[in-house]
């Protein structure tokens, strides 16, 4: 197997296996191992036809000591059953979750990047409905699969600071809607918007309320946040995705001393923030460098010295060290994998 892991992408590469369980007449069997990169899948399943699925996106580290670090799995697994809860899925257990997790961090181990290349291996828990139906109903049969991919960066720009965009045109999820749990369908509503912003040169867009189009949702895929002192700011509405990395950013926030609200933010607050960026899973954090907003002709600059905010690098710093293992971990997010 050769490589390139400080060059590494942020896609998919095919690992050795995935691990699988088929929840039938009620109830799940037993994990399944298999190489087999695709899926069966009757015509009439309601994945296919009504979007009825789910996925979540962790990362397994390679830590200096040559132990295997999962970084909050439980908060990852307690999601999943959240956004299941919300569109009638089969509720993936908790020891299921784990079990499945670990068995396919371990079948993989060889594609886990060495420490200090800055890469990781990411893990995504996939649950879709497989049961045949036409009506507009719930399955009666599921998957719940887990495969795994080493990655690089999420945007090819790594830590630095990057350009992103206003986004009014559209909205990437409804008011009492699922933009608060992790389906599919938020995701591809956000394409389109998406690669027009990659079209005019911007790594990202970010999502306004969809009721005012007043105040800051999401950031592309990831939660949005904003420094302004010594306060980390982030939004909270219904609308979003409870980042688990923007949760823990803010505990960390709060052990270095710093305030945390957490609050609607007026799109005008914007030129008040000391820095801003985007956070979740893939990306750490992305600091932003820039902010465009093409209806109002508005331009934003942060890092003005081309390089990230000094408590963002902090945060950033901090984080990664914990989940490689380079510092102690005082929350007990890590767990090992043996």
């Amino acid at each position: 197997m050769n490589i390139d892991w400080q060059n590494l992408p942020f896609g998919y590469m095919p690992s050795d296996y995935n691990v699988r369980c088929y929840y039938r007449n009620g109830k799940w069997g037993e994990l399944e191992i298999t190489s087999d990169e695709y899926i069966p899948m009757h015509i009439a399943a309601t994945a296919l036809h009504y979007g009825q699925e789910s996925f979540e996106g962790m990362k397994a580290y390679m830590g200096k000591d040559g132990k295997i670090r999962l970084f909050r799995w439980e908060e990852n697994a307690r999601r999943m059953q959240r956004s299941a809860a919300g569109i009638k899925l089969a509720i993936v257990p908790e020891d299921l979750f784990h079990n499945a997790i670990v068995k396919a961090v371990q079948l993989n181990k060889r594609f886990i990047p060495p420490h200090g290349t800055g890469a990781s291996l990411y893990i995504r828990p996939l649950l879709v409905g497989t049961g045949a139906e036409v009506g507009v109903k719930p399955a009666s049969e599921y998957l719940f699969l887990v495969f795994v991919s080493p990655v690089g960066p999420y945007f090819k720009e790594g830590f630095k600071p990057v350009d992103m965009m206003i986004c009014r045109d559209f909205d990437r999820a409804a008011p009492l809607g699922t933009g608060h749990i992790k389906v599919g369908g938020n995701y591809a509503a956000s394409l389109l918007s998406l690669e027009k912003g990659h079209d005019k040169g911007f790594a990202s867009v970010i999502y306004l309320d969809a009721l005012e189009k007043k105040y800051i949702d999401e950031c592309g895929p990831a939660n949005f946040f904003g420094i302004k002192g010594n306060t980390y700011i982030t939004p909270d509405s219904e609308t979003i995705l409870p980042s688990i990395t923007n949760n823990s950013l803010q505990k960390l926030a709060v052990h270095i001393g710093m305030k945390v609200e957490k609050r609607p933010v007026p799109l005008e607050e914007i030129s008040e923030f000391d820095e801003v960026g985007a956070c979740g899973t893939a990306a750490v954090i992305a600091p932003i460098k820039r902010i465009v907003d093409p209806d109002t002709g508005k331009t934003y600059e942060y890092c003005k010295d081309g390089n990230p905010g000094p408590l963002s690098v902090k945060l950033y710093n901090k984080l990664t060290a914990i989940q490689y293992g380079d510092e102690p971990d005082p929350f007990d997010w890590i767990g090992i994998v043996d």
